[in-house]
């Protein structure tokens, strides 16, 4: 989700502030003093340099034990009968975790345990809360971030500089940041008019009962986004991670124990899908569902919180991203070297297994010959291998259903006669789930390789005539369901400017002659409307209000003595 190779030279200073307190009357304000922080910058990883020789140190480890990763409720650790194995997805043969699954019971025994918790850890000053995520934004960024970018790297099958910029950086400035926008809610406090007479104050709750945390595999900091930023702001969860990023979850799970989050206010429960979504949406402690994943799955849930409505304590808040059908729209006076470029990171870096990447480009027949030249160019240098093969581009897909999936597209466009491959196509999964980067032209921009998400690497083109541009733009936001990210490649700036209104609706993130992967938290809020969720901007200053139940509070000190209003004598 939020990543972003460019991330070497950015760097945003943000004041932010300590925080002591002053009292008038029985209300506690906060007062603030000014320190800064900034977005954690990339280690490179070079040949020879004290990083690499750090992480091939940590992946050779990793590599030659299986952890053993309990289910935690409370402070209880929990093993069932239930096991499973998380592997390698570029040497499927590997195990590198065990881990166990709960059962219904254990589901609810963690709801149990996490709406208790809530109730105290909502009383612990936001300082205090700030302090430890702090804390444990430093752990990520020294003790444990080999360990971090290792386990995402063996676990999830990502490229050292992918993990670097997912499980590193990415995830540290989410605890970070997130830190820093609960401390900037508390400068705004209401008007007071004469404060010896009334003081009007504004504190932020956490969610009455617990939060139901379920992320996806693809970005190691999407998992501690989702279920430490509730818990940031007071909330109690149940968090529910993905089977194929268990030991990478885990080690999140781990630093922010030993920061000083207290048992019970963060529940590491895996679990099978629907037996976690059917005991979480039934139970009338839940307050919110905070998830990543498929559109299906999030429209299971949300109808069932619709069927329970009658039952909950809170209306529960739910919160949503759902992938998308991203797009890289490219006029006549485009560069073709940033198109090129462009799009062959943001369509292939990853497998194309990120929420934002480049699934569909449309391009003028103009330019199309130099366009194909060059992506067909680049296609044939980017080497699919081992993470542990520094020279790797990307390595494997996560399992053998994306696999079948993805193959299931390549195989449509093998026999479709309104699609030619002319790249890639190739696949492979007798040692790891192994796809060759596929571009695939289109006659036919609504045939399902245009339209369906496919998350993986798999390009389509289409070529239009430079005549029907505006034709093309419309058919560009109506041909899918998603509004995610987008991209219009353009030395036109009147066509810039119009692209601003007339795609406004396809995309919830929006690139100007860049590629539609590479948000940064802080700087490009993430999320997408339509079907790709509810718009929530992670990584930016909205997101913990999803996260809190503010209350208002007016203390008086005089007495009331009259009854009568003056028009009344």
């Amino acid at each position: 989700m939020l990543s972003n190779a460019n991330r070497f030279s950015l760097a945003t200073r943000i004041g932010i502030q300590s925080l002591c307190c002053r009292s008038i009357g029985s209300v506690t304000l906060p007062k603030i003093k000014d320190f800064t922080v900034e977005n954690e910058p990339l280690l490179e990883y070079l040949p020879g340099s004290k990083e690499r020789k750090e992480i091939e140190a940590e992946l050779k480890r990793l590599s030659d034990n299986v952890e053993d990763v309990p289910i935690i409720i409370g402070n209880e650790k929990i093993k069932t009968k239930d096991i499973r194995y998380q592997v390698m997805p570029h040497n499927h043969g590997k195990k590198i975790a065990k881990f166990y699954y709960a059962s219904s019971d254990l589901v609810t025994k963690a709801i149990k345990v996490s709406t208790e918790a809530q109730l105290k850890w909502d009383t612990v000053p936001l300082e205090e809360k700030i302090s430890i995520w702090l804390k444990a934004a430093d752990l990520m960024a020294t003790k444990y971030r080999m360990k971090l970018n290792a386990a995402t790297m063996l676990g999830q099958s990502k490229t050292v500089i992918q993990a670097e910029i997912d499980a590193a950086a990415e995830l540290i400035d989410f605890i970070k940041l997130n830190a820093f926008f609960a401390k900037e809610l508390t400068h705004y406090q209401p008007i007071s008019e004469n404060k010896k007479v009334t003081l009007n104050s504004l504190r932020y709750r956490g969610l009455d009962g617990f939060v139901a945390a379920v992320s996806p595999f693809n970005f190691t900091a999407i998992g501690g986004n989702l279920a430490y930023t509730p818990a940031l702001m007071g909330c109690s969860v149940v968090w529910k991670p993905s089977d194929t990023a268990i030991l990478s979850n885990w080690v999140i799970y781990e630093i922010m124990t030993e920061a000083g989050v207290p048992a019970g206010v963060v529940n590491f429960v895996p679990a099978d899908g629907p037996v976690f979504g059917d005991t979480v949406t039934a139970s009338p402690y839940l307050s919110g569902i905070n998830f990543t994943g498929s559109v299906p799955t999030f429209n299971r849930l949300w109808s069932q919180v619709g069927e329970n409505i009658n039952n909950y304590k809170n209306f529960p808040r739910l919160i949503g991203e759902c992938g998308g059908k991203n797009y890289h729209f490219i006029h006549p006076s485009a560069d073709v070297t940033s198109v090129v470029t462009g799009t062959i990171r943001s369509a292939f870096e990853y497998c194309g297994q990120k929420c934002s990447a480049c699934s569909r480009i449309y391009v003028p027949e103009s330019l199309w010959p130099k366009i194909k030249e060059g992506l067909l160019d680049l296609r044939s240098k980017l080497k699919i291998g081992d993470v542990a093969e520094f020279d790797s581009f990307s390595s494997a897909v996560i399992d053998d259903k994306a696999f079948n999936r993805i193959t299931g597209y390549i195989e449509h466009a093998k026999k479709s006669p309104n699609l030619e491959i002319i790249g890639g196509g190739q696949y492979d999964n007798s040692k790891g789930y192994f796809i060759q980067p596929t571009i695939v032209v289109t006659k036919d921009p609504l045939d399902k390789i245009m339209t369906e998400e496919i998350f993986g690497p798999l390009l389509t083109v289409y070529v239009y005539k430079d005549s029907e541009i505006d034709k093309t733009v419309d058919l560009v936001q109506s041909s899918t369901p998603f509004a995610l990210t987008g991209a219009v490649f353009s030395q036109d700036k009147n066509f810039l400017k119009k692209s601003l209104e007339t795609l406004k609706y396809s995309a919830g993130n929006f690139y100007l002659n860049d590629k539609s992967t590479g948000s940064v938290v802080g700087q490009q809020p993430f999320g997408g409307s339509r079907m790709s969720g509810t718009n929530d901007k992670a990584g930016g200053p909205h997101y913990i209000l999803r996260w809190t139940s503010p209350q208002s509070v007016k203390e008086t000190f005089v007495p009331l003595t009259e009854w009568k209003y003056p028009y009344m004598n």
